[in-house]
């Protein structure tokens, strides 16, 4: 398969990774939403602040995601950042099991930055890699 941007061959593994990311991203943000909107909250806490964990955590992944698919970082920071805000906004005023918390607004925050930190090191890891020092592709990624 050529790509069309560049005019080139591409592998069987980019091809892949093409179809693979939009779909593991479309699922990460449905857990997201999930996790976040569901009438009743997670219940027992089995550590102290692990519904901070949660939350760094079900904002980094969609985060890191977004940035291999090719959305551009600060895309991804506005629109997570917003999700951010504004599930705690709904959680607060319109779900009566929720309760906003500031501070899980900090902690999505903070996913979201490692997220999309995480992933221009992996975008620029994957495209070093494309090429040996002789300039071939390789097949690695």
């Amino acid at each position: 398969m050529t790509d069309p941007a560049t005019g080139q061959r591409r592998s069987a593994a980019a091809r892949g990774t093409t179809v693979v990311l939009p779909v593991l991203l479309v699922a990460s943000l449905a857990v997201q939403c999930v996790a976040l909107y569901a009438p009743q909250g997670s219940g027992v806490s089995p550590f102290p602040l692990s519904d901070k964990v949660v939350h760094l955590m079900i904002f980094a992944m969609p985060a890191v995601l977004a940035v291999l698919a090719g959305f551009r970082p600060v895309v991804v920071l506005g629109a997570l950042g917003a999700q951010a805000v504004l599930s705690e906004v709904i959680q607060g005023e319109f779900l009566a099991s929720r309760s906003g918390d500031p501070l899980d607004v900090v902690a999505d925050l903070v996913g979201v930055g490692i997220g999309i930190v995480v992933g221009v090191l992996l975008v620029r890891r994957r495209e070093r890699s494309r090429l040996n020092p002789s300039g071939a592709e390789r097949s690695r990624w």
